[in-house]
């Protein structure tokens, strides 16, 4: 941490503040999913159209997690936070006033611009205002909330949707938005007295290739970005196999979701139970195996056809697991291969994971099919190019002392 950490003269932020002020960006990423179907209908569009709601979504928080952050260093933390959250607030309700799916698609690409602001600067007040020991803790516990916001929004989601209307998840969104305003006008305060004298921006793409030339650091980040493209092609085709295949409504595709965000849950807590007995690459290799299991599972449901929900959630919650034993330690993993350098390390990271993300959607809602056969089979292809890029990448490599 540096110097300003014991010489700030205003109070540090709490860390439930941090976690509210993080978990913006995410929290809109999935919310919504659940009323697609409904959105189909309602705005008179294709499916495939549907999709890049959510695609544009993660390509604009992967884009602007790249210049949040040296922006907040240039201007100070809180008016790049309080702009951002402002552009989160507008876009929301521009989308919930969409009248065609043009709009709705520009407000989602706003509206993730806006929400990154509070998931890039919260992780910067804590490197300003926390020790390192105490910033552990506390970026631990903001990390599993921006991790578990898309996770656990879809339920609530469902039930908005069923409520009211898909519409009604922005109008959540955007009054969440405000309240957040609120604490961070209260309880936010300048945190960044060290302001950067130029934004330097031209420095960043030669640390970017440093990092993408190193095979340990590519394999770690291709694991945590294929790990998402997976999750994000169930999520692209989940929502309409419930309601076009199953003739099932959005509460039922909130409930069965538990599986998957219940799974991730249980694999986040077995990484962290065993961190220090397990190291990190045989950690992978479990969730790997654990992973391949799920998938076997998903085409093997596929083949017998969705006669009830379990049969696609189930497999999803087993892949659901390796997602949370993969990803934490696949991140430690990347974060270890240039320490000097971690926060940029970090940040190409994040950008890899939300594109990979986007892709998955845009692959499924592409190549869409009633059966769900694209999800499956890109669900498939992805954890094929994880596993591959992986062994290739790392696997040959000498064991690593423990993470």
């Amino acid at each position: 941490m540096n110097s300003q950490t014991n010489e700030s003269p205003n109070p540090k932020p709490t860390i439930w503040v941090l976690i509210a002020v993080a978990s913006i960006g995410t929290l809109a990423l999935n919310i919504f999913v659940p009323s697609m179907p409904n959105l189909v209908k309602s705005l008179n569009t294709t499916q495939s159209m549907a999709q890049l709601t959510l695609t544009f979504y993660l390509l604009s928080l992967a884009f602007a997690q790249l210049i949040v952050g040296p922006l907040s260093d240039r201007y100070g933390r809180r008016p790049i936070l309080l702009l951002g959250i402002l552009i989160y607030i507008i876009a929301s309700l521009a989308a919930a006033f969409a009248v065609d799916i043009e709009t709705l698609i520009t407000a989602r690409i706003f509206q993730a611009l806006g929400g990154c602001s509070g998931i890039v600067i919260s992780r910067a007040i804590i490197r300003d205002v926390y020790s390192k020991s105490q910033g552990v803790v506390i970026l631990s516990y903001v990390t599993a909330v921006v991790t578990l916001a898309p996770m656990l929004s879809p339920i609530l989601g469902a039930y908005l949707d069923q409520w009211a209307s898909w519409r009604a998840s922005f109008y959540f969104v955007a009054g969440f938005g405000i309240f957040i305003g609120l604490i961070g006008l209260k309880s936010l305060h300048e945190t960044n007295f060290n302001l950067a004298a130029s934004l330097n921006l031209s420095s960043m793409p030669k640390q970017y290739w440093s990092l993408l030339k190193q095979p340990e650091y590519l394999g770690y980040a291709l694991a945590v970005a294929f790990n998402n493209s997976v999750f994000f092609s169930f999520i692209a085709g989940a929502p309409f196999i419930i309601a076009d295949v199953m003739q099932l409504s959005p509460s039922i595709y909130a409930f069965y979701f538990l599986l998957v965000s219940g799974g991730y849950m249980g694999g986040n807590f077995l990484a962290g139970h065993f961190a220090n007995k397990i190291k990190t690459d045989k950690m992978i290799n479990i969730g790997i195996a654990i992973m391949l299991i799920g998938i076997i599972a998903a085409l093997y449901c596929f083949t017998i056809g969705y006669s009830h929900p379990f049969l696609l959630f189930g497999p999803m919650g087993i892949i659901a697991i390796s997602a949370g034993l993969i990803s934490p330690n696949a991140i430690a993993g990347l974060l270890n291969v240039r320490p000097d350098i971690a926060g940029t390390a970090a940040g190409l990271s994040g950008f890899l994971q939300m594109t990979s993300g986007a892709l998955g959607t845009f692959c499924v809602g592409a190549f869409h099919q009633s059966s769900g056969i694209s999800m499956v089979v890109f669900m498939t292809l992805f954890a094929a190019l994880m596993t591959l890029s992986f062994y290739i990448l790392v696997g040959r490599k000498k064991p690593m002392a423990k993470a």
